[in-house]
């Protein structure tokens, strides 16, 4: 007996979680590579601020994130528990994660109209979700 394949939805959340995780892992490792181990792994009793520009951009594209994400995966667990998969609910959760996506390279080499253009189509995808949703 084999189980039934994952709505889209959720395979979208594991990708999104994969792009947090990688984001995540890239902030860090400009800390590394900026702040230095030794300053990461002590008490941090003095402030030593990271002002390399890439790294405060990293820094900048993950809160950024952080901040639909919780949306995206309400949504995305909301619609596979109510039954509302398939159609404009997948074709959403198929966008958010792939502007997500491409919101980062553009967010860390400083290309402002393109990475504006990326963050609305990636709200566009959650827009297309609830709507799924709330829909008779």
């Amino acid at each position: 007996m084999s189980a039934a394949p994952l709505p889209i939805e959720l395979v979208m959340l594991g990708c999104a979680i994969a792009l947090v995780l990688l984001q995540i892992v890239l902030h860090a490792s400009a800390d590394v590579i900026y702040l230095g181990i030794p300053y990461l792994i002590g008490p941090r009793d003095v402030s030593k601020a990271n002002d390399n520009v890439y790294a405060g951009r990293l820094g900048r594209a993950l809160r950024n994130l952080l901040d639909t994400f919780p949306l995206f995966a309400i949504l995305a667990v909301a619609l596979a528990v109510s039954g509302r998969t398939g159609g404009s609910a997948a074709l959403g959760a198929q966008i958010y994660v792939w502007a997500r996506t491409i919101y980062l390279p553009l967010y860390v080499f400083g290309v402002p109209v393109a990475r504006s253009i990326a963050w609305g189509v990636s709200m566009a995808g959650i827009v297309m979700m609830l709507a799924a949703l709330l829909a008779k």
